[in-house]
Parts: structure tokens; C-alpha cells; sequence
């Protein structure tokens, strides 16, 4: 039996498909890479904004037309928590659906659906967690089991080994901020922290799998254990981690802060375990306090000033990355240059930015005065190319540094067919930031980690070359570096 799974959407995501995997392996089904080889297809789909909706709806439904007679095709994740009476509705070739709290439930899953085709072709069925009453009935009838199974929050979550070093921790799920412009409350529920030492176990058994970096996630990091009563729980759970993995694990990196939760205690923790890289992601979405009132965000940008004084005393070498969101309900010129001012202000590292996003059921889809697209995305430019500059004097201080970098890959120079290593530092998360380009060298495992001495910037990404006492191999000769 063999299966191809597909995940969309962010890294919380790639943690759930991780453990579907596992599942599935130790149910003998083995990965593939081709559609028509495969016994169960899945999906795991991301419902945060509009676009992500509509892609993970096309994806659902290409591989529809093109499944085989006895293949399953299964719908998981947000979009399916979110919306799974219309996944049923625009994809009628979907077999089952598994909501974001369930995803430990797919061999049962796939076993009902097998059970339901041996007895009426036509049946489906739906495994969703934390599901409002009368769901099943929104669901067109499909056969639904609700609840919350608490399985993946008591125990180590069950990973594939690691790739390129790096891999995602997940600490909670759900969330309790009431963002007035986000739909994950609706579907994922209010917040739930993992038990620390089942976090801890997972870290640990993740290290033995050859992870040299662990990124920390979840919708908000830095509200860990509030759910039990004890909300300033991270630089406990930070410090466990690092004090019970062994030097293997060299990078512990936080991402997903809230203002106003980065407490004192987590920056000296930040600032005093080794293994903790200088890097937070702290998603500010404006830098206007009129609109973060409307957004329902917190609007003290003294207190922001004063949480990135801290970290940058405690920490002169921080990367700090925020992302922000432009053209939101009733953004005025003034509200937006607001925006830029705070932005060129604090100097990020790193700057994430999308236009606003309508979404059905938040308060801010039906706010009054909508920007309009063409605005949003002006807006957006404007935004990015401030912020291009600062980013490339942020990179150029780097250069005449030793770096040590986790490489991911292997390219090819463009145009010249030159061996390209690629890999990240510390400043750079996966997936989201830039990468450490050294030219002229290959055959180094993705997942090792060298030193090397920076000679160039651009605005993303940086240049260098190894200096670890190690022998390489490139086009030119086999050298020994440093």
C-alpha cells in the first residue's frame, strides 16, 4: 500500500502532516511521490486566508479528476475544520474528511471509508475535532465522529527522520487573541498547550533523528501554558528543552510572539542558553495605533519600543522579523504612512507583508470602507521597497563575519553551471527568510553544519565562502578549507 500526501499552509501544518505520516508508516504504507501510484491521496489544507482557501481547493479537486477507481482521497487540516461542508460541496470525488485535532485518527479514517465503499459506493465520512453541534447536519449528512481527542497533546507527536537538519516543534494549538481580522479561533479553537514533557520527549527523539535545528511554533508561542494558569510558561519550557537535548541540537529558534507576552524572564533566557539562536519572530501586523485598535491588536507601540530595546541590549546581535498587514478597513493615507514611520523606526531585520484579505465570519470582513485591491497593493510596494534598503545594510554588517550555517541544498550558479551550497544562519528561518550562498562548493550533506566567512550582500541573502577544517570537493579542485 503506498500513499502521496500534499501539505499546504504554514509550519503548524507541516508538524500534523509529519504525524500522518508516521502512521502511515507504521502501517506499511509506504511514500510516493506519483498520484497514480498511490492507494490513499491526501491533502492537508490550509484555510487562512481567501487564496490559500482557493488553493487548497484546486489542489483537492485536480487530484479528484484524476484519481483512479479504488483510490481514497482524504481532505484534512483547517480548511476542512473551516469549511468542510463546502469541501464535500466542490469536491465530490473527496472520500473523507479530517479536521485539525484528528489527524491521529487517519488509519481510522481510511479504514471507515474502505468499510463504507465495501457497502455503498456513495458514502463519506468526516473525523473532526472541537466541531460545533449540528455539524454533521451541515455536512450534508455525512457520518461524523466529534469531539477532541487529547492524543496528540499527552504524548510525543510520532515524526519521519529528519531532512536538512531542521525540524518544527509545535507547543500548543488553538488560539485566545481576538485579532478581528483572522478566522483561526473559529476552526482551531481556543488555546491548547501541550504538556512540557511530552514537548521535551518530542525535542529529544527529533535530536537522536538528526535535527541540529528545532524550530518552535504554534499560533502564539509566547502564550504557552496560560490555558493552565500559568501564562508565562515558554522560558521554563525553552530552557528544559535546551538543558535535556543533548550538543547535537545546536539551534533552538522561537517564532510566533505576541506583543506584550515577551516577558523579562523570556528574554534572559533568550539572551543566557547557548543553543537559543538571537531571532524572533514577532508578526506586529501594523504600526499604526488606530488601525491595530481596529484590528483588535495591542495599540502601545511604546510598549513594542520597549520589548525590542530589551532584546536588542540583552541581545546586540538579534534578528528581529515581523510581519504586516497593509490595506486593512479603513486605512487612511495618514494611518499608512503611520505604518511606515514605525517600520523605518525600529530597523527590522526582516519584514513580512500581505494585503488585507477579507475573510467570511471575522469582524473585519464587514467593517466599513474597504481599500480598494489596486490601493492595498501600491501600499504593498511602497512597503517592501522602504524596507529593501534596511535589510541590505542589515546584511552588509555581516560581511567580514564567521558565520556557522546548517546547509540545506545544492544548486547551480546561473549561466556559468558552477556548484552553489545552500544554507542558512542563525538570522534566517526556513522557508520564510533568505539563505547563505557559497559558490564553488558541493558534496556537503544537507544537515551539516560549517563555518564560513562572509564577503557579500544583497538585500535577502548572503555570500560566503567555508572556512571548516574539512575537505570539500568543487568544479575547480578538491581543496581543504581552513
Amino acid at each position: 500500500m503506498k500513499y502521496h500526501l500534499v501539505t499546504l499552509g504554514c509550519p503548524k501544518n507541516k508538524v500534523d502532516s509529519d504525524g500522518i505520516e508516521m502512521l502511515l508508516r507504521g502501517a506499511d504504507y509506504l511514500p510516493t511521490d506519483r498520484q497514480q501510484d498511490a492507494d490513499v491521496l491526501i491533502v492537508n489544507t490550509c484555510g487562512f486566508l481567501e487564496a490559500a482557501k482557493e488553493e487548497s481547493i484546486g489542489v483537492l479537486q485536480e487530484l479528484g479528476r484524476r484519481k483512479r477507481k479504488h483510490q481514497i482521497l482524504v481532505a484534512a487540516g483547517c480548511l476542512v475544520q473551516r469549511n468542510g461542508a463546502e469541501v464535500l460541496d466542490r469536491v465530490p470525488r473527496v472520500d473523507g474528511l479530517l479536521g485539525t485535532r484528528r489527524w491521529m485518527d487517519v488509519l481510522e479514517l481510511i479504514g471507515q471509508v474502505r468499510g463504507g465503499k465495501q457497502r455503498r459506493r456513495l458514502e463519506r465520512y468526516a473525523l473532526l475535532g472541537d466541531a460545533p453541534a449540528g455539524d454533521a447536519e451541515l455536512l450534508g449528512g455525512v457520518p461524523a465522529l466529534l469531539g477532541d481527542p487529547t492524543t496528540a497533546f499527552t504524548a510525543a507527536t510520532p515524526r519521519p527522520p529528519v531532512t536538512a537538519g531542521s525540524a518544527y516543534l509545535k507547543i500548543s494549538d488553538g488560539c485566545n487573541a481576538p485579532c478581528a481580522f483572522c478566522t483561526i479561533p473559529s476552526f482551531k479553537g481556543k488555546l491548547r498547550s501541550r504538556p512540557l514533557e511530552a514537548i521535551v520527549d518530542e525535542a529529544a527523539a527529533l535530536v537522536n533523528d538528526g535535527a541540529r535545528e528545532l524550530v518552535v511554533v504554534a499560533q502564539d508561542t509566547t502564550d504557552y501554558g496560560r490555558d493552565w494558569g500559568e501564562p508565562n510558561s515558554l522560558p521554563r519550557l525553552l530552557s528544559a528543552i535546551c538543558n535535556r537535548t543533548d550538543d547535537r541540537l545546536k539551534w533552538v529558534r522561537l517564532m510566533y510572539a505576541y506583543p506584550g507576552h515577551v516577558s523579562d524572564e523570556l528574554v534572559e533566557v533568550m539572551a543566557g542558553q547557548a543553543k537559543i539562536v538571537p531571532y524572533l519572530d514577532m508578526p506586529l501586523q501594523h504600526g499604526d495605533p488606530r488601525t491595530l485598535r481596529r484590528m483588535r491588536r495591542p495599540s502601545k507601540l511604546e510598549m513594542v519600543y520597549d520589548h525590542m530595546e530589551k532584546l536588542r541590549r540583552a541581545m546586540p546581535d538579534i534578528a528581529l522579523r515581523t510581519t504586516f498587514i497593509v490595506g486593512y478597513p479603513g486605512e487612511t493615507e495618514e494611518e499608512f504612512q503611520g505604518l511606515l514611520d514605525f517600520a523605518r523606526a525600529i530597523e527590522f531585520d526582516k519584514v513580512g507583508a500581505f494585503p488585507f484579505s477579507p475573510e467570511p465570519g471575522t469582524p473585519s470582513a464587514e467593517l466599513p470602507d474597504q481599500v480598494p485591491d489596486e490601493v492595498k497593493q501600491e501600499r504593498y510596494a511602497r512597503l517592501m521597497e522602504q524596507q529593501q534598503p534596511i535589510s541590505l545594510r542589515k546584511n552588509q554588517a555581516m560581511v567580514g563575519r564567521m558565520l556557522d550555517v546548517l546547509v540545506e541544498g545544492e544548486g547551480e550558479i546561473e549561466g556559468s553551471g558552477e556548484p552553489l551550497l545552500l544554507a542558512r544562519s542563525y538570522r534566517d528561518a526556513p522557508e520564510i527568510d533568505g539563505l547563505v550562498l557559497v559558490p564553488g562548493v558541493r558534496d556537503v550533506p544537507a544537515g551539516s553544519m560549517i563555518q564560513v566567512h562572509i564577503n557579500g550582500a544583497m538585500e535577502y541573502d548572503l555570500v560566503g565562502e567555508p572556512l571548516a577544517g574539512e575537505v570539500f570537493s568543487s568544479k575547480r579542485s578538491a581543496i581543504e578549507l581552513g
